[in-house]
């Protein structure tokens, strides 16, 4: 879209809008049918993400153990598990459903309340509209 963009995460209304946080359009009868297929879009991204966490936790379980290693050594074993996880996925290792017994997906805790506007970024506008945009330059899908 002819301009560069960083990283962003994937909120829901709850959160405030920021440049690095997306979250939908808020749900009413004037959306537009571009902003309509932004949240459309959005809501399939957090789905695959959510799918792509329950894999990721039901292949590696030490991730939903009490661990015993150092504060220190988590982020490396978390980055460990997901690096071996991304490696099975990439060469097809036979993913076993028997592993997502013990893999309940979670609700993360999150605001209850949406954000304040005031916690709102006006930059971040510009992000979701330029997202709009390469949505609606990609067709369907």
């Amino acid at each position: 879209m002819g301009k560069a963009q960083k990283y962003v995460l994937l909120g829901d209304a709850t959160y405030p809008l920021q440049d690095w946080i997306l979250k939908p359009y808020q749900e009413d009868e004037n959306l537009t049918q571009r902003q309509l297929q932004f949240n459309y879009r959005l809501k399939r991204a957090h789905s695959v993400i959510e799918n792509a966490f329950l894999r990721l936790k039901a292949r590696w379980q030490i991730l939903l153990k009490c661990n015993d290693c150092s504060l220190e050594l988590l982020p490396t074993l978390v980055l460990a598990c997901c690096i071996l996880h991304n490696i099975c996925e990439a060469h097809d290792n036979p993913f076993n459903e028997e592993w997502l017994e013990g893999t309940e997906p979670t609700e993360l805790p999150k605001p209850c309340q949406p954000a304040p506007a005031a916690m709102e970024d006006n930059r971040a506008e510009q992000v979701r509209e330029l997202m709009c945009q390469y949505f609606e330059s990609c067709g369907e899908g």
